[in-house]
């Protein structure tokens, strides 16, 4: 008997139940799935879209790939790119490169690169650069934010005009009322000294501000401005879109949302969903660049 099941195994007579893999699936704000045709023809709709990630998972990364490239030919190349792992400071370098100018190894050398850039964010630039886009560099030089996390935001009061240009317009407005922000509150727990916590969520706060306002001024109708940053610079319409709320409510913004799962089959997770207009359901197993 065991003979026979094993020849019929190989002639292919019984039928072998195979696993399903989803590396990924899309969900409205509303929990349908949406398919990526669909998902670009509406971000095309927006001034403004925010693709969240976890900065070391490698499907997050391809997707943002394979969806500005899709949304490139959807908008007729009328695309603004930008992202947190560029500072203000080093716009100019990123421009020789986009430029020409620099070579992959100037811009390394001369450039505050994060360590995954080459893997996860150096094909965006490529592309870019062979599209002839711009590319913004958005975020606040981190010596900014990490002296805002020791001394408080009044520090940054004593810095030259020439430093502040890197900076939002100061003063900048924390509020606890940010989607995001209590949740850090909490992170730092009940019998953190006060003041230790609200300069660690200033912090936050001078990101967040800063890349709003490199959003805002660098926007131009008609294109759409595709923002790459992590997940909880955007999660819930927090962080980044918040600040632009409070500047520019008019602009229309979409925010795609990051979440990892358990279930094979990428249905919305249980707990701690909290979805926004557009959410990425990715395996909790993925394979990770660190």
């Amino acid at each position: 008997m065991k003979n026979t099941l094993f020849i019929m195994l190989l002639l292919g007579f019984l039928p072998i139940k195979a696993q399903n893999f989803k590396p990924y699936q899309f969900y409205d704000k509303k929990g349908k799935e949406i398919k990526t045709e669909r998902l670009v023809k509406e971000l095309a709709d927006y001034d403004v879209v925010f693709f969240g990630e976890n900065h070391n998972n490698s499907i997050n990364h391809w997707l943002q790939l394979k969806i500005t490239e899709a949304l490139f030919e959807k908008k007729n190349g009328q695309l603004i790119l930008g992202a947190e792992m560029f500072e203000r400071d080093n716009q100019s370098q990123l421009n020789n490169y986009l430029s020409g100018k620099f070579d992959a190894k100037t811009l390394k050398d001369s450039a505050r690169l994060w360590n995954n850039y080459a893997t996860d964010y150096k094909p965006l630039v490529d592309f870019a650069k062979d599209k002839k886009l711009q590319f913004i560099a958005t975020n606040v030089p981190r010596k900014y934010a990490s002296q805002t996390s020791k001394e408080g935001l009044e520090s940054l009061n004593k810095l030259s005009t020439e430093e502040k240009k890197f900076i939002a317009q100061l003063p900048i407005k924390v509020s606890l009322q940010t989607p995001g922000y209590p949740e850090m509150k909490t992170m730092m727990g009940d019998h953190a000294d006060e003041m230790k916590v609200m300069n660690f969520i200033s912090a936050q706060a001078t990101k967040d501000a800063t890349m709003a306002e490199s959003i805002i001024e660098n926007f131009q109708a008609g294109k759409t401005f595709i923002h790459y940053n992590g997940n909880f610079h955007s999660k819930e319409f927090g962080g980044i879109y918040w600040y632009i709320k409070q500047k520019n409510p008019n602009l229309k913004m979409a925010v795609i949302s990051v979440f990892e799962s358990e279930d094979s089959e990428l249905k919305i997770p249980q707990k701690d969903y909290v979805p926004t207009d557009f959410n990425l359901i990715i395996p909790e197993d993925m394979t990770k660049t660190y």
